[in-house]
C-alpha cells in the first residue's frame, strides 16, 4: 500500500513527540533517493530515514546503518549547509495530503536567527525532497523539474514552492456520513488508498461509520498485512483478506517491510541471475550428453562398417566407377539376403571399402573415449543439478555468495576480475535442535556439506540423507553416543525436507556413521559414498522444521 495520506497522518502524529525539539547531528545521503537525519536531543531523538523513490516513499525512524558513497552528493552537501546544528521545530502535513514538512530553526551566514522546511513529497512517480527558505523559495530538489518535465508545476532554485495540484476529491475526515457510498470511495475521496476502498466497500454501512468515527478521534494503529508467501503489505487498520499482526510502531513496521523487501529482492536478483546461468549450464550439458550417447550407440553398431567393407572387397570385380551404391549377396546374413550398401561416387571401390573400414577403426576407438566422456557428462548433470536444488534453497546474500564461490572453485564460473574483490558474507549451516536436546545441523549447498561431513563432524555421529536424490548432509551431533529414537526420526525429516523429496510424500532417508562416508576421489562438491547403512522413511514436515530450526 503507497502510504496514503490517513496513514501519513498517524506516521507523523507518532514521530512529533519522538522528534520535535532534536537537533540534527548528522546528515547522509546514501542512496540517491534516500536521506538520514540522525538528530539528538536530551529527550528526543534517533536517525530519521526520508525516501522519495517510486514505489518506497516513505519518513519513519530507523535502526539500520547505510554505506555512505565516498563523494556525498550535492544535494546532500546542500542539507549539511543549511541544516546541520539546527532545530526541529515541527513537523507539518498539509490537511489529508501525502506530504510532510520538517521545519528547522537555524542560523544564517550572519548569525541571525533562521527558518527552512525540508518537504518530503510521496506522490508516486513524482516524489521529491524540497528544501526551501522561511517564504518558501525553493533553495533547491533532489529532483529538479524544469518546463520541458512539466508544465504547470517547475521546481527549481529561486521558484516559489507550490503544493501540488488538488485533485478535486472531498475530505473523507469531513464528509457527512450520508455521503459516504462504499463503490465509489476511490473516486470521491481523497486520502484513501485503493487498498482501504476495497476493505471498506465489503462492509458493511455501521463498520464504515464506525471507521471514519475512529480514524477522526485518530484511533488507529501499525498492522504488517501478511498471506502464506510472507508479509505483503501494511496499514493503519485490520484488513480482512490478510492476516492482521499489530506492530510496536508505524516505524518499526515500515523499517521492517521495506528492509524485508528490499532484501528479499536483492536475493531474488541473485538468485534469479545465477539460477538461469546453471540452468543454462545443465541444459547444454545434457544436450551435449544426449549426443554422446547416439554416438555410442552408433559406435556399438560399428561391425556393420567392417562388414559392409567385407562385401565391397569380395565384389571389386563387379563394381564400376561412378557406381552409386552396390547390391550383392550378404554372406554374412544367415538366411543369404541380398544387402544394398552406399558408394562414393568419387571413390574408386577399393577407396570406398577403405572409408568403410575406415569408419569401423574410429567407432572402436571412440567407444572407449566416448563411454568416458559420458561418465563425465553424467557426473557433471548431476552436479549442476544438486547447485540447482541449493540455489532454491539458499535463504541468504551469503547463501548465494558461497553458492557462487563453490562454483568458481570448480571452474563452472570465472572468478570476477577488476574492481575491489568483495569475499563472500560468512554463511553457516542450519541448526537445530531435537525435542530430546541434541544438536543437529544441515549443509545448504555443497561446500557446507563437504565442511559438516568431512572435517566438522566427529568420526562417531550420525549422518543422513535422502536416498538416491539430491539434498543436505545431515549431521546428529552426539560427540560419539548413539541417537534416540526420536531424535533420529527428527533427524530424517530435516533431511527430507532439505531435498528433492520436499514436495513429496514419504522420502527415504539412509542414515550412517560419518567413518563410514567417503569423498570419491575426483568428486565434486558434495559427493560422498557410503557402506553400512540404514533406512528410515521420513514425511517432510515444515511446521517441525520452524518449531526446531535454532
Amino acid at each position: 500500500m503507497p502510504l496514503d495520506a490517513i496513514c501519513l497522518t498517524a506516521l507523523l502524529t507518532e514521530l512529533r513527540p519522538e522528534l520535535v525539539g532534536a537537533r540534527v547531528d548528522k546528515i547522509q545521503q546514501p542512496q540517491k533517493d534516500k536521506l538520514l537525519l540522525t538528530l539528538r536531543g536530551k529527550e528526543q531523538g534517533g536517525k530519521l530515514l526520508l525516501t522519495a523513490g517510486t514505489g518506497s516513499a516513505r519518513i519513519h525512524l530507523t535502526g539500520r546503518s547505510f554505506e555512505n558513497p565516498q563523494s556525498p552528493p550535492m544535494f546532500c552537501m546542500l542539507l549539511r549547509k543549511h541544516l546541520t546544528g539546527a532545530r526541529l521545530a515541527a513537523i507539518e502535513q498539509p490537511p489529508l495530503e501525502r506530504v510532510a514538512r520538517l521545519v528547522f530553526d537555524t542560523y544564517n551566514e550572519l548569525g541571525e536567527p533562521s527558518r527552512k522546511t525540508l518537504v518530503l513529497e510521496l506522490l508516486g512517480k513524482n516524489c521529491n525532497l524540497i528544501l526551501v527558505d522561511a517564504d518558501d523559495i525553493i533553495l533547491d530538489a533532489l529532483r529538479r523539474v524544469d518546463e520541458d518535465m512539466s508544465r504547470t508545476r517547475r521546481i527549481l532554485p529561486g521558484l516559489r514552492y507550490r503544493l501540488p495540484e488538488a485533485q478535486g476529491k472531498q475530505n473523507p475526515l469531513e464528509a457527512a456520513v450520508d455521503d459516504i457510498q462504499p463503490d465509489k470511495l476511490l473516486d470521491t475521496f481523497n486520502g484513501l488508498s485503493p487498498l482501504i476502498c476495497r476493505e471498506l466497500a465489503d462492509r458493511t454501512p455501521p463498520q464504515i461509520v464506525d471507521f471514519f468515527t475512529a480514524i477522526r478521534a485518530g484511533v488507529w494503529a501499525p498492522y504488517e498485512l501478511s498471506d502464506e508467501s510472507g508479509p505483503v503489505d501494511f496499514s493503519y487498520t485490520p484488513i480482512r483478506k490478510y492476516q492482521s499482526a499489530k506492530a510496536a510502531s508505524f516505524s518499526a513496521l515500515l523499517d521492517n517491510f521495506y528492509e524485508t523487501r528490499d532484501r528479499t529482492e536483492r536475493h531474488r536478483g541473485q538468485t534469479g541471475t545465477l539460477l538461469k546461468t546453471v540452468t543454462n549450464l545443465r541444459d547444454r550439458t545434457a544436450r551435449k550428453l544426449e549426443a554422446q550417447r547416439q554416438e555410442q550407440a552408433e559406435a556399438e553398431n560399428r561391425d556393420r562398417f567392417r562388414e559392409q567393407g567385407d562385401l565391397i572387397t569380395a565384389n571389386l570385380h563387379t563394381i564400376k566407377k561412378g557406381q552409386a551404391a552396390l547390391t550383392a549377396q550378404n554372406f554374412y546374413d544367415p538366411d543369404g539376403g541380398e544387402i544394398t550398401i552406399p558408394l562414393d561416387t568419387r571413390k574408386t571401390p577399393q577407396q570406398n571399402a577403405a572409408a568403410y573400414y575406415k569408419r569401423y577403426t574410429k567407432a572402436k576407438t571412440a567407444e572407449k573415449h566416448l563411454a568416458e566422456q559420458i561418465a563425465k557428462g553424467e557426473g557433471e548433470l548431476d552436479y549442476l543439478s544438486s547447485v540447482l536444488e541449493a540455489i532454491a534453497r539458499a535463504e541468504t546474500t551469503g547463501d548465494v555468495a558461497q553458492i557462487r564461490e563453490e562454483l568458481v572453485e570448480v571452474g563452472v564460473l570465472r572468478a570476477q576480475t577488476g574492481g575491489k574483490k568483495q569475499k563472500p558474507l560468512p554463511s553457516k549451516p542450519l541448526q537445530f535442535v531435537s525435542s530430546t536436546g541434541v544438536t543437529i545441523y544441515a549443509g545448504k549447498n555443497n561446500l557446507q556439506n563437504d565442511k559438516l561431513t568431512f572435517k566438522t563432524a566427529n568420526r562417531h555421529d550420525t549422518w543422513l540423507h535422502a536416498q538416491k536424490i539430491h539434498g543436505s548432509h545431515v549431521i546428529v551431533a552426539t560427540g560419539g553416543g548413539e541417537p534416540d529414537a526420536q531424535t533420529l526420526e527428527e533427524a530424517a525429516a530435516i533431511a527430507a525436507w532439505y531435498s528433492q523429496g520436499r514436495a513429496g510424500g514419504r522420502v527415504p532417508v539412509d542414515y550412517t556413521l560419518v567413518k563410514h562416508v567417503k569423498k570419491p576421489s575426483g568428486g565434486k562438491p558434495g559427493a560422498a559414498h557410503y557402506v553400512n547403512y540404514k533406512t528410515i522413511v521420513a514425511t517432510p514436515d515444515e511446521v517441525l522444521m520452524k518449531r526446531l530450526q535454532q
